[in-house]
């Protein structure tokens, strides 16, 4: 199992994010790899730093806008402000919803950040573009491992990006890892991707920027988005459309849902995915189905994690990992570990 690591996360650093309503300390830390790199040191897996660029992919799936703005929004905070907005993180306070526009940028910092979020619990820091940067540098990186002939490969990374949309921030996520990796082993020669996201909130962002294409297919076990995060998408009727139809499979849990049943839909998808006859196979490998997640409601236990690698194994396809969300930070090392031992071993 090659990993990679992100050098420069620990620059994304923001104190507080608002939880249902409240000010509350930021759940998405740089103590959540810090935790998985431990474990993975402690099991002797070797981490080694990006070495492939990813923008050119990163104009293939993000908006050219989108990526400017957030290449430049510290600066552009800062700007408004240079003391005072330096220890101030910048929160939306409008959004673009319903009979407004979107295709006008507006002069208005908070307006702009209004227009490329999608939540106000997203925050940003000094360090924030470069560290989403090296992630989505890792993702590359790791993708062209697996085309050149790598079994497996894990790029361990955060922030996460899976909420992260063609031009749209959210859930913690600025730039969509998984669709990079999704996107360069396309470019690399796969002729078809199978994209799996096992995170408890629904990867809307990788949704919303494969819905229309049949060479990518999509795959979420996660909870109903009736009652969880992100609430407007991932429900079992979303299928794809245009030449995406049929390549989009939701499969929504209602919280509280158990170990069992969520393998059972777990095996849903893998069968979808053995049909789909794919050339490779990325894993938005979030770990919050964990029962001990203080923002998740599913119930798998660690050792529930090193089966899930058994059975993805069992899939047979080159296959690369992207660390999502999990929120247990503590127990999340050992999780992962266990997702990739039990790849390996079976």
């Amino acid at each position: 199992m090659i990993t990679f690591h992100n050098p420069l996360h620990q620059g994304h650093a923001p104190v507080h994010e608002f939880f249902r309503g409240e000010r509350v300390p930021c759940f998405e830390k740089p103590a959540r790899v810090d935790y998985v790199e431990e474990a993975l040191r402690a099991r002797g897996h070797g981490m080694v730093a990006p070495d492939v660029d990813s923008s050119p992919v990163l104009a293939q799936v993000h908006a050219p806008r989108y990526l400017a703005f957030l290449q430049t929004a510290w600066q552009q905070w800062l700007a408004l402000d240079p003391v005072a907005n330096a220890t101030i993180q910048p929160f939306p306070s409008v959004w673009p919803v319903r009979t407004l526009r979107s295709d006008v940028e507006p002069d208005n910092f908070v307006a702009r950040l209004g227009l490329y979020s999608m939540d106000n619990g997203t925050p940003m820091a000094v360090g924030t573009w470069a560290a989403a940067k090296a992630g989505a540098d890792g993702a590359a990186s790791a993708a062209a491992r697996v085309a050149q002939g790598a079994r497996a490969a894990f790029c361990c990374t955060r922030p996460p990006g899976h909420h992260a949309g063609p031009d749209f921030m959210g859930g913690y996520c600025f730039l969509n890892n998984a669709a990079v990796a999704a996107q360069a082993l396309r470019n690399q020669g796969a002729r078809r991707v199978a994209l799996l996201d096992v995170d408890y909130h629904h990867g809307n962002g990788t949704q919303s920027i494969f819905y229309a294409r049949d060479d990518v297919l999509f795959v979420s076990l996660h909870g109903d988005p009736r009652t969880e995060y992100p609430f407007y998408l991932g429900h079992a009727d979303e299928v794809g459309e245009a030449k995406g139809t049929g390549y989009n499979l939701n499969l929504p849990l209602p919280a509280g849902t158990s170990a069992a049943t969520w393998f059972d839909a777990l095996e849903q998808a893998c069968t979808r995915i053995a049909g789909y006859q794919a050339d490779a196979l990325v894993i938005s490998l979030g770990l919050d189905a964990f029962e001990g997640d203080p923002i998740s409601r599913f119930a798998l236990a660690s050792a529930d994690f090193t089966r899930l690698g058994g059975r993805l194994a069992r899939l047979g396809l080159p296959t690369m990992f992207v660390l999502e969300g999990g929120y247990a930070a503590a127990e999340l090392g050992t999780n992962a570990v266990n997702v990739l031992d039990g790849f390996e071993q079976a």
